[in-house]
């Protein structure tokens, strides 16, 4: 795919077009070739187009840019109807916060000055009247509110904890149960959550390009199972045929946590210190419009636990 130009109306056709940011990402990555099997017209945002290792597709197209540089999105929206912002910068910087909201609103921005349509976010569940709500998901639900406040209509979807392979939840889940028989836990272990499958997370992205016009919304999607967080390493276990022992501890901090996630999975410990912190809110549906608005039946947390670890067992690199 070659980097693109901004389009004539004639090169445009009758197809509307989408931009799709995090195109490189876990959920992002996943969502381009459900796009490109729809034929539709798709543009990628990226850093670097040279470098970019998306699918080819006469319909996809790469556009450089950065969430970061205002100046740089003018090109890339130039023509776009639909919009997804898949963009989370917390493996970026321990200030991700505040990048995040720049981010955000030099989106915002430029998708109002573009003349955009339609955004839509995924986000994070969690009680925004909560005092202790995580960094992570205050963040989460602050890109939310600069995008529905741009004045471009924004679908904004909250989730929990999404499984799949590749997600950095399950990767977390797999790491930790598969390398230590006898876990000494906090009690946060105990907090409920709602988690998705991610086939789910991608039917209600997709199914959110259709919706008719209407005003910008928030929509809590989650599985049909809640659980504690205990439980998800339990049923990772079980069907893997692992015996592991919880041992839960009131004096182990998220904090502490983290450090000690750290040594077992060192690749992935500020972003998973991050999502530690979080781990002692709540994140479960408590507004279920979505699932009046969307004809999408969402997995319970065997079957989705279970399609994430064939998958990741497929993936798995064959030994020589």
């Amino acid at each position: 795919m070659a980097e693109s130009e901004p389009p004539t109306d004639q090169a445009a056709g009758s197809r509307p077009l989408v931009l799709l940011t995090g195109a490189t990402g876990y959920v992002g990555s996943r969502l381009l070739p459900l796009l490109q099997e729809r034929h539709v017209r798709v543009r990628c945002l990226v850093r670097n187009p040279e470098t970019a290792n998306l699918p080819p597709d006469e319909w996809t197209e790469l556009a450089r840019g950065d969430v970061l540089d205002r100046g740089s999105l003018d090109a890339a929206l130039h023509g776009v109807r639909t919009a997804y912002y898949l963009v989370h910068l917390m493996a970026s910087t321990a200030d991700f916060q505040r990048r995040d909201r720049e981010a955000a609103e030099n989106f915002a921005q430029a998708a109002r000055t573009a003349g955009v349509r339609r955004i839509i976010y995924l986000g994070g569940l969690g009680d925004e009247s909560d005092p202790k709500l995580s960094p992570h998901l205050r963040s989460r639900h602050e890109v939310g509110r600069i995008l529905r406040e741009s004045g471009v209509e924004t679908i904004e979807f909250r989730a929990s904890v999404v499984l799949g392979s590749g997600s950095l939840s399950f990767d977390l889940i797999q790491s930790l149960t598969n390398r230590l028989p006898v876990m000494i836990c906090p009690r946060w272990l105990a907090t409920p959550t709602q988690p998705i499958a991610t086939r789910d997370v991608l039917a209600y992205l997709l199914a959110a390009m259709d919706l008719p016009p209407g005003p910008s919304r928030v929509l809590e999607i989650g599985g049909r199972d809640v659980v504690t967080y205990g439980q998800l390493i339990q049923e990772y276990a079980r069907q893997r045929g692992l015996r592991r022992l919880l041992i839960s501890v009131p004096v182990l901090t998220p904090y502490l946590s983290s450090l000690w996630l750290g040594l077992v999975t060192p690749a992935t410990a500020e972003v998973g210190r991050h999502l530690i912190e979080g781990l002692r809110n709540p994140t479960i549906v408590q507004h279920p419009q979505a699932l009046e608005l969307f004809p999408i039946q969402p997995l319970g947390i065997q079957d989705a636990m279970r399609e994430a670890i064939e998958q990741s067992q497929r993936n798995r690199p064959k030994a020589p």
